[in-house]
């Protein structure tokens, strides 16, 4: 282990060597080199849009990133004196310190701004002479989320306290000379923001590609009354509606005839497929409703109103199965035209009214036959279906387009985050 001295045997990378430049690394406590602080408790409808910024807990999984110089939410001034609430300052790392899961604790955020945040009392703020975008990074690695398992106290919401984020060691180089380690601290966190920012930058082009992509869908499917035929879906010159079978997932096998759960159309398929996740056996396929090339496949029930009616085209060469809580739409139209335009405004307007239910949300397959789709002729159609193509491949494959590259790089990122957040531990440590 060469007590705790950084050489190429030890795995780390050339470049790294030469910084650390034979530096030891010494593993510390948490509670050690910093001090830690708890928020105190606020709710939801305490938020406001302007304020005292703020942090609430559940914002930590969905909103911040490694570091933030603006908060998401506020409180009014009154509140915050009322309470006492408590407040981070530049430099602070926010931590979460409860979660519906294991995985979700423990990440942190440092706070960057010149102006003082309100964290929530499910949180802890940790002020150390580290520099905070290290720290926050190293939150975020395999050896954190490790050694703060052991610590964690699982029900129905997991936590951790104080003592147990305490007990949690960092690898700080070079502690006898705090200039030199900031130095080398700045250094991997810069090489690490680099991976951060390219996967943001890829992320912000995806959601504006996105966007585009609505654009273009709802103009090239926005017909107006008179200028083509508006049809309801059920009119014998159009399409019919078929309810899907009592295929269930106890009914999958290996292999044989393809099928459709309706849960796989949310979860699992894009705009179109012509190859079925899961599989049925050929003496269940006899008695089970079958789709055909060509057919849409609609989700008819969800627990959201924005999901139920989700459809996909089927494209494949094969009969398929489909489940029941599905139906499949038989029709005279291009199968994705069909598809493009069930993921419309147009057709969500008119499928609202007819959603049924509570927790569980459904459409039925009589009503959808009333809702209207504009029927363009063939060549248009293939011509919008053309274009809306390019887009559906550049925003949503799996396999091209930007969703790929985002894919990569943050396993790029991963990968050297861990790397350079790896040491050898000290005897003592």
């Amino acid at each position: 282990m060469d007590n705790g001295k950084l050489t190429r045997n030890g795995g780390v990378l050339p470049f790294m060597d030469k910084l650390l430049d034979g530096v030891e690394v010494e593993w510390k406590a948490l509670g050690e080199v910093g001090e830690f602080q708890r928020g105190k408790r606020f709710v939801k409808t305490d938020l406001i849009s302007e304020g005292i910024p703020c942090i609430h807990y559940g914002e930590m999984y969905t909103h911040y990133g490694i570091w933030a110089i603006q908060s998401k939410s506020f409180l009014s001034e009154d509140l915050v004196e009322k309470k006492k609430l408590r407040v981070a300052e530049k430099g602070d790392v926010i931590i979460v310190a409860a979660g519906e899961t294991i995985e979700d604790i423990g990440m942190g955020t440092a706070w960057l701004s010149e102006e003082k945040v309100v964290f929530h009392d499910a949180c802890f703020s940790l002020r150390s002479p580290l520099n905070p975008k290290y720290v926050a990074y190293f939150s975020r690695t395999n050896n954190f989320h490790n050694q703060i398992r052991k610590h964690i106290s699982s029900g129905k919401i997991s936590s951790i306290g104080e003592k147990g984020l305490s007990k949690v060691i960092i690898p700080v180089p070079c502690p006898e000379n705090p200039e030199k380690s900031l130095k080398i601290q700045k250094e991997i966190v810069r090489i690490l923001d680099t991976f951060t920012e390219l996967t943001a930058e890829l992320t912000a082009e995806l959601t504006a590609r996105k966007k585009q992509y609505e654009y273009y869908r709802e103009a090239l499917l926005g017909f107006e009354e008179g200028e083509v035929e508006h049809l309801p879906m059920g009119d014998e010159r159009v399409g019919k509606f078929i309810r899907g079978g009592g295929l269930q997932k106890k009914d999958f096998t290996e292999s044989g005839v393809g099928c459709i759960h309706y849960g796989q159309i949310y979860t699992y398929y894009g705009t179109y497929t012509s190859t079925t996740k899961t599989f049925v056996s050929k003496e269940f396929a006899k008695k089970a409703r079958m789709a055909k090339h060509g057919d849409l496949v609609i989700a008819t029930t969800s627990e959201n109103d924005e999901d139920v009616c989700k459809a996909v085209a089927w494209l494949g060469d094969e009969e398929i199965a489909v489940s029941s809580d599905a139906c499949f739409y038989v029709h005279k139209l291009n199968p994705k035209y069909v598809a493009y335009f069930f993921q419309t405004e147009r057709f969500h307007k008119q499928k609202r009214p007819f959603i049924t239910g509570t927790k569980v949300r459904r459409v039925n397959a009589d009503n959808l036959a009333k809702i209207e789709i504009p029927i363009p002729s063939p060549e248009e159609q293939s011509r919008i279906v053309s274009i809306l193509d390019k887009f559906d491949t550049l925003t949503t494959s799996i396999s091209e387009g930007l969703p790929k590259e985002i894919e990569l790089r943050q396993k790029q990122y991963e990968y050297y985050r861990e790397l350079l957040l790896t040491f050898p531990k000290t005897e003592n440590a």
